[in-house]
């Protein structure tokens, strides 16, 4: 069942995915509105807008956002070159946002609060599927507008809601009494945030390529400031998955990323603990007191500041009205779960999906982009433009380009998996093999 092309289509959030949405539900004349809650587009890229990305502008760029610039004097980037996240910002989201049939679309500073049924609250049945949602979004005067829709697409990411530091996935003791001494996500070490580490102890938790940029961040400031203390604390002893497929890796700079941390960790330029949690903080007299586990049972130490690079998890707050099928381990749809649970393989490998992947019960609602993987770490954003196409498809009613797979992606170099109860393994892979196209990190 098509749409009404008459009827609206809210898009929450204005990062790669909800740009890419918007454009692909124009180019099948839906009507789109795109609700982000920053004054910007990309306004969480433009968070660790300073990191370079290890994928090229030939990944980045949605076909049909292309399109759309090309209508306009957009100088494409060298496709071969590797953005920061701020250029992606600049040098795309920008020049996207600003053409005719995009920039009517966009409503800043409207922050969704909430999603649901119009008459229908989650336990509320007749008449459900025939009622359209309604999109409770606040501003920031307070004022809160009610905005009625067709569909919902949400692209809102993840950025927002950092995992805390317990292995338990709860926060430690201390950790939110010490939360002026701890940053979540990717600090500009060597600039904007410089006068925070140079020369002090750091501890550096998470096992995966932003904690690498981070290490190796930190790692350049001991050049001009030797007092910097660098302690790299990963949950696990599996390194090999950390640092990749090196030279075998189709994304070149993800490979030479992980050969970098490698060349560091080699050369006793950090304290590296694999396996490492944190029990307890405790603010001291010189810094915090850090009570923890590591590979040699209890340890403890002092540091003075603490960045926390351990993933992130959905907000399903606003959600919570709507009749999902989320797995209960990655918080993703339940169709793509098995897919890229970290539980079931270490590869970032994953085949192309679409609406069939992402729908809900409650039908013409899709998490899609970052969001869509739940707590999964890895995502790549030519994944997220694919997502999206298939789902306008069928919005608009082309079920049979909603079927149809029109991705292929990088391979990573390394993969190993367990199947899991579907029979998939991490390459989608049962009797016959399937394309194993890769997924990574927001940085990618």
């Amino acid at each position: 069942m098509s749409l009404d092309k008459n009827k609206t289509v809210v898009i929450i959030g204005a990062g790669p995915v909800g740009i890419s949405a918007a454009a692909h539900l124009i180019s099948r004349e839906l009507t789109p509105i795109i609700l982000e809650k920053g004054k910007n587009v990309g306004a969480a890229m433009s968070q660790w807008g300073h990191v370079k990305v290890f994928s090229p502008w030939k990944y980045i760029v949605d076909s049909q956002v292309r399109v759309l610039l090309q209508k306009t004097d957009w100088q494409e980037p060298d496709k071969e070159g590797l953005p920061k996240g701020q250029d992606i910002v600049e040098q795309y989201l920008i020049p996207a946002s600003l053409t005719p049939e995009l920039s009517g679309t966009i409503n800043y500073e409207k922050e969704v609060i909430a999603v649901s049924k119009q008459g229908h609250s989650k336990s509320s049945s007749n008449g459900r599927d025939n009622a359209e949602y309604i999109v409770h979004v606040k501003s920031p005067d307070g004022n809160i507008e009610i905005i009625q829709a067709a569909a919902v697409i949400d692209a809102s990411g993840t950025w927002s809601n950092p995992n805390p530091i317990g292995l338990d996935g709860l926060p430690v003791p201390g950790e939110k009494e010490n939360k002026n001494s701890i940053f979540y996500g990717i600090p500009n070490a060597i600039d904007k945030n410089k006068a925070d580490y140079a020369g002090n102890r750091v501890l550096v938790l998470g096992g995966g390529h932003s904690a690498i940029n981070v290490v190796l961040d930190l790692i350049k400031l001991q050049g001009s400031h030797p007092k910097t203390k660098v302690t790299w604390g990963l949950r696990t002893n599996k390194l090999e998955k950390l640092l990749g497929g090196g030279i075998n890796d189709e994304l070149p700079a993800r490979g030479q990323l992980g050969i970098a941390a490698k060349n560091a960790i080699d050369a006793g330029l950090l304290n590296l603990h694999a396996p490492f949690g944190v029990n307890r903080i405790t603010k001291v007299a010189n810094g915090l007191l850090i009570d923890a586990i590591n590979e040699n049972g209890k340890t403890s130490f002092e540091v003075d500041k603490i960045i926390v690079t351990a993933g992130f998890r959905p907000d399903l707050n606003m959600l919570r009205e709507l009749r999902l099928e989320l797995d209960s381990i990655v918080e993703a749809p339940k169709e793509l779960a098995p897919l890229i649970d970290p539980n079931l393989h270490s590869c970032g490998s994953v085949p192309p999906h679409g609406f069939r992947e992402l729908s809900h019960p409650d039908k013409n609602f899709f998490i899609v982009g970052m969001k869509a993987y739940g707590r999964a770490p890895t995502f790549l954003m030519l994944t997220g433009y694919e997502q999206v196409r298939s789902i306008a498809a069928e919005l608009a009613g082309d079920h049979e380009a909603a079927k149809r797979v029109e991705l292929v992606l990088p391979k990573t170099g390394v993969c190993s998996s367990k199947k899991s109860d579907s029979g998939l393994d991490c390459c989608g892979s049962q009797s016959k093999p399937k394309p194993a196209p890769l997924t990574t990190s927001c940085c990618g």
